[in-house]
């Protein structure tokens, strides 16, 4: 082979190895899911909707339980999604209690689990039920807060109504719906449609409350981390914050 004709496939041979490297400076494509919890879709509706159905309006519980109290503190330097930074030299810490139930081996629903926690501003109250066998739906979970009430037992004695609902899919996005507020000069956004949804989610966490016996049994609890039954107050916090 002449050499003109050598230097033309090194050349060539360059230039094939050069297109089939990506180039440098190329960065990972990165998903962003947006969930909107404020407006969610018509089947988005359906879906929550029916997840809601399919909780027992009777509970059953097996014989397995568990009951676990705690103190925590979070770390200042930790983020954590939807949440803002605490200020440099602030500490945030809660007491909290557990409660877990199993369902019998037949059941839907593998186990049911509901947290109370409490801090210097906010109480937060959490049920969440755990599909056996999850094709899609692989949890429900219900939530309610206080910020203004007398105690924890003050507020577990009314009907908190529920501000949050949130199913976890199997490889999917999540389907959330949580109330909403108008931000500072904007209206507060209209959610009518979703009161019947809001209705069901709050009849289970009542319903569940009453059977997992958390009335007496959070109060009772937090009594022995030391928390008495004094005053709570803070300004409401809002419920539309980033899905988490």
């Amino acid at each position: 082979m002449f050499p003109h004709k050598i230097l033309i496939a090194t050349i060539a041979w360059a230039l094939v190895a050069a297109a089939q490297q990506p180039p440098a400076n190329s960065q990972p494509q990165v998903k962003v899911n947006v969930i909107n919890v404020c407006s969610p879709s018509a089947d988005e509706q359906k879906q929550l909707s029916s997840a809601l159905a399919s909780v027992p309006a009777k509970p059953a519980f097996g014989k397995d339980y568990e009951v676990a109290r705690g103190h925590s503190t979070l770390d200042p330097s930790t983020p954590i999604p939807g949440m803002p930074p605490l200020p440099p030299g602030a500490a945030s810490a809660a007491d909290w209690v557990r409660v877990r139930r199993e369902f019998p081996g037949i059941t839907l629903f593998s186990n049911v689990q509901y947290s109370f926690s409490v801090d210097a501003k906010d109480m937060l109250e959490t049920l969440v039920l755990r599909v056996r066998d999850p094709k899609d739906v692989m949890q429900i979970a219900i939530e309610d807060s206080a910020s203004a009430v007398a105690s924890a037992r003050a507020m577990l004695s009314t009907s908190t109504p529920v501000a949050r609902v949130k199913l976890e899919r199997f490889g999917k996005s999540s389907v959330v719906l949580a109330r909403c507020t108008g931000a500072e000069g904007n209206p507060a956004t209209d959610q009518s449609a979703y009161e019947p949804i809001f209705r069901a989610a709050s009849s289970i966490m009542d319903r569940y409350r009453e059977a997992l016996g958390a009335r007496k049994m959070i109060p009772d609890e937090l009594a022995r981390l030391g928390v008495r039954n004094s005053t709570v107050t803070s300004p409401k916090p809002t419920a539309d914050k980033t899905d988490r």
